[in-house]
C-alpha cells in the first residue's frame, strides 16, 4: 500500500479499549501510561498465531499553552513551509485569536510478545489496571508496523476530549483575556513560572527565553532576565 494508505489503514483500524479516566490537566504536566496491543505482523506471514505484541510506556502531556498567531509565526521558524502556515492562520483569525498548542513526548518502557491471544490479553490488562486503580492508564488496540500512528491517534483523540475542559477552565480564571499588545494573560502566567523554575534549574533559562522571544516580551524582561545569571555568579 501506499504510505498515506497505509497510514489510514492504521488509524481506521485503532481502537482505545481503555482510555483514561481523566482528561488533560489545564495547569500541570498529564502521565499516562499506555498498554499498546497488536497482533504480531508475520501473522499475515504466517498464519493465525496465539500471541500478542505488548508496548508499554508514558505519553507525557506538557502544559497546554494559550497561543495566537503571531506566536505561531516566531514558533515555525526552521520548517520549510512554517511562515506560510503561519501567515495563513493569522489571516484567517486575526492576530487575537487564542488557540491552546499541545505538546508530548513518548517513553516506551517495554516491548513483551505474549503467548495469548490479543482478547485473553486485553482482558488481563484491564484487571491489572482495576488492581492498580491507575485513573491516567490506558489500553490502545493497534496495528503492528504502524504502532507509533496507533499511539498518535489515542493523543489526538485525548486532546479533543481535554480541549473544552481546558479552555474553560482558562476562561474562568481569565487566562483568556488579552492585553492590548496581543498577549494573554495566560502567558504572563507562564513566564512568571519559567522565572521561577529557572532559579534552581538552568535548563529552563532556555526555554524561557524562547518564550519571550516568541511573544516579543524579552526587551520588557531582559533585565530580570540576566538577573538570573548575576545571581549564579
Amino acid at each position: 500500500m501506499e504510505t498515506e494508505e497505509r497510514v489510514q489503514y492504521a488509524i481506521e483500524n485503532t481502537e482505545v479499549i481503555r482510555p483514561p479516566k481523566q482528561t488533560l490537566a489545564t495547569f500541570g504536566i498529564t502521565n499516562i501510561y499506555y498498554y499498546l496491543v497488536t497482533e504480531p505482523s508475520y501473522s499475515e506471514l504466517v498464519g493465525k498465531v496465539e500471541e500478542t505484541v505488548v508496548r508499554e510506556g508514558r505519553v507525557i502531556a506538557e502544559r497546554p499553552k494559550i497561543v495566537t498567531p503571531p506566536y505561531l509565526v516566531n514558533l515555525f521558524q526552521g520548517f520549510q513551509h512554517g511562515s506560510e502556515y503561519a501567515e495563513y492562520i493569522l489571516k484567517k483569525y486575526g492576530p487575537r485569536e487564542p488557540g491552546l498548542l499541545y505538546q508530548y513526548r513518548n517513553e516506551t518502557k517495554a516491548i513483551n510478545i505474549v503467548s495469548n491471544p490479543l482478547d485473553a490479553v486485553l482482558y488481563q490488562l484491564n484487571k491489572k489496571i482495576d488492581e492498580e486503580k491507575d485513573p491516567l492508564a490506558t489500553i490502545i488496540k493497534g496495528v503492528d508496523e504502524l504502532w507509533d500512528i496507533s499511539l498518535m491517534k489515542f493523543i489526538h483523540e485525548l486532546t479533543k476530549n481535554s480541549l473544552s475542559s481546558n479552555v474553560m477552565e482558562l476562561g474562568m480564571r481569565g487566562f483568556l483575556d488579552m492585553e492590548p499588545i496581543g498577549v494573554p494573560r495566560y502567558a504572563r502566567y507562564t513566564i512568571e513560572q519559567l522565572f521561577e523554575e529557572a532559579r534552581g534549574d538552568r535548563s529552563k533559562v532556555v526555554e524561557l527565553e524562547a518564550e519571550l522571544r516568541r511573544w516579543n516580551l524579552f526587551e520588557e524582561y531582559e533585565d530580570r532576565f540576566f538577573s538570573l545569571f548575576r545571581r549564579r555568579g
